[in-house]
């Protein structure tokens, strides 16, 4: 099979069905499959995929599992050559996703793929290039590691030889919303860190499949649209502790290289999370 198409839905049932409808219109010309992980909704997801889309396999949880370790639930059941992760607040465009697989096809160096994002009112959204929010950005450059990112230019964003809107080009970042995913580079990284419950999983992944040796790409030759629907209240206690949390996750894996002492009945601080195959 070439593609596995897979999403992560939580309650967002209306934002749902038109991103389903505008995949399957976008694959038809694609050997694919379609797999939804519903965490624990409470709104008519459920319903709405068994009346208008009964071919699409879907893994039903009874807790909110996160987005990374739900994106590896339907990592591990899928068989595509290649897996594209997409936000269930995204309308891909017509011939989309069949020019991504094109574009992984013809760049065997690819390990992910990310395309030219735009707000319902056609704006382009720049995290489509820098695959960092200004938060994340200054959080990184904050703790020094925003050196080991040098495609991402955070220190000039200005410079005249970065990259365009339309400009195709190796990137640092591939953003969440629409990741698409070589499975050999999978193999080598391993699948998401589900240390990371909601947010900062597809930043720690890109860093690794750059470390893993293969790179990652912003392609423009075609978009999607992103709603940027993510309901958290920005000063919630929820919010807080997943955005936030994530960013402590991050410098604890990558820069506090603590020693691995290990005391019998006394897990470590920060295990790893993710598997390799």
């Amino acid at each position: 099979m070439k593609l596995s198409v897979l999403i992560v839905n939580q309650n967002a049932c209306s934002y749902l069905k038109q991103a389903l409808n505008s995949i399957i219109n976008a694959c038809k010309n694609i050997d694919y499959e379609l797999i939804v992980v519903d965490n624990a909704s409470t709104d008519r997801s459920l319903a709405m995929l068994r009346a208008d889309f009964p071919d699409t396999s879907v893994i039903i949880n009874d807790t909110n599992n996160g987005t990374a370790k739900a994106n590896n639930q339907a990592i591990r059941h899928a068989s595509g050559e290649y897996v594209l992760l997409v936000s269930a607040d995204t309308i891909c465009a017509k011939e989309s996703i069949e020019r991504m697989c094109g574009f992984m096809d013809e760049h065997r160096d690819a390990g992910a793929v990310a395309v030219r994002m735009l707000s319902p009112e056609g704006r382009f959204l720049p995290e489509s290039i820098h695959g960092l929010t200004k938060i994340w950005a200054a959080f990184l450059k904050f703790i020094g590691f925003a050196k080991y990112l040098s495609k991402t230019r955070l220190y000039d964003r200005n410079r005249k030889d970065w990259v365009e809107e339309f400009q195709i080009a190796e990137i640092d970042i591939v953003n969440g919303a629409c990741m698409l995913l070589r499975r050999s580079a999978l193999y080598k990284t391993g699948l998401f860190d589900e240390r990371f419950f909601m947010f900062g999983h597809d930043i720690d992944l890109s860093y690794r499949i750059r470390l893993a040796g293969f790179k990652n790409y912003y392609f423009p030759k075609t978009y999607i649209i992103n709603f940027e629907s993510q309901p958290w209240a920005k000063l919630s206690w929820t919010y807080i502790k997943y955005f936030y949390g994530a960013m402590l996750i991050f410098a604890f894996k990558y820069l506090f290289r603590l020693p691995e002492i290990k005391v019998s009945g006394i897990p470590q601080l920060f295990p790893s999370s993710y598997e390799v195959k």
